[in-house]
């Protein structure tokens, strides 16, 4: 589904951040961060004035200003026609500089915002690409408890009824970290990224069959809840009948890999049976993921251990 982020919503999101004044060009407070048919992987484009490649958000300092008004008054009517002929979603003004007459006439006249920080080009430029990396991102949203366990994203999946948000509980009581119940959402921020929050909706709750509705803040302090976490590994839960769980791989585990917006995720199952503890093997999983990150592998270390060994009884 496609994003629709507007002006407004950068103004409401940065306005305290960057400082900034709306100047003129109210009208403009729906238009879109990017264009009707744009792709959304080009995302919000802003960057110095430019009229041969005219950037979606124009950011106007002083040195642009002094272009400006260095030229013959048909030549400076001409550019600031070009500059909004082009349909940029906003022009902003750094530094503190002051918009003339015939800038803010036309940004009224063109439905463009015309925007004002007193803070440096270079600022206002990496916060407006920051915003336009998370708002405009791909995402999507799994069914799942989203946890930080031992300081790693870990998604855990599975049935309904598997034992998802019991298991959350008693990370939490362990002291890990709850992040979403029930709906995270995931967004690729990089090409090998997937960062996972809570809807405001739901944050902070985890339903428990026969508890309801916990506030974990409320029950386990701020530190139980953390606001977002990059996706590292999921962990899925799963009843496996006696059949399924002798062709199981004994030594190397049950591994694979999931792709979560064209990100390959490595997951793990966990059978769930009466007497295991889950929340114990989620943590050893997490702990064995952060080995292999490292380039240890405990089977591959278990298999050479043998070989030597059968080469010196040989």
């Amino acid at each position: 589904m496609p994003h629709r982020v507007t002006i407004q919503h950068l103004y409401d999101a940065l306005r305290e951040r960057l400082q900034l004044d709306w100047l003129a060009g109210r009208e403009g407070a729906t238009r879109s961060l990017i264009k009707a048919g744009e792709a959304l992987s080009s995302r919000i484009t802003a960057g110095p004035l430019n009229f041969i490649h005219p950037n979606r958000i124009q950011v106007v300092g002083p040195a642009e200003l002094d272009y400006l008004d260095g030229l013959a008054s048909e030549a400076r009517s001409q550019a600031i026609h070009d500059l909004f002929a082009a349909g940029p979603a906003a022009v902003v003004l750094v530094e503190s500089v002051t918009a003339a007459a015939d800038l803010l006439a036309a940004a009224d006249d063109n439905r463009v915002a015309l925007l004002r920080s007193p803070l440096v080009d270079s600022r206002v430029l990496d916060n407006l690409q920051h915003y336009g990396s998370l708002a405009l991102a791909e995402k999507t949203t799994i069914h799942g408890v989203f946890m930080e366990v031992l300081g790693m994203g870990v998604l855990i999946v599975g049935d309904a009824a598997v034992g998802k948000s019991e298991l959350a509980l008693e990370l939490v009581s362990r002291g890990n970290r709850l992040v979403a119940d029930d709906a995270p959402e995931f967004t690729r921020i990089a090409p090998d990224t997937i960062s996972g929050t809570c809807p405001a909706l739901l944050r902070e709750f985890l339903e428990v069959r026969g508890l309801g509705i916990l506030n974990i803040r409320s029950m386990f302090g701020d530190s139980a809840i953390k606001r977002s976490k990059y996706l590292r590994l999921i962990v899925q839960l799963k009843r496996l009948n006696h059949q399924e769980l002798a062709e199981l791989d004994r030594l190397a585990g049950s591994y694979t890999t999931r792709s979560v917006l064209d990100v390959a995720i490595p997951e793990v199952t966990i059978p769930v049976a009466p007497g295991r503890n889950l929340a114990i093997l989620v943590e050893a999983a997490a702990r064995n993921h952060m080995l292999k990150l490292q380039g240890y592998d405990a089977s591959a270390a278990f298999i050479e251990r043998q070989q030597h060994a059968i080469k010196g009884n040989a």
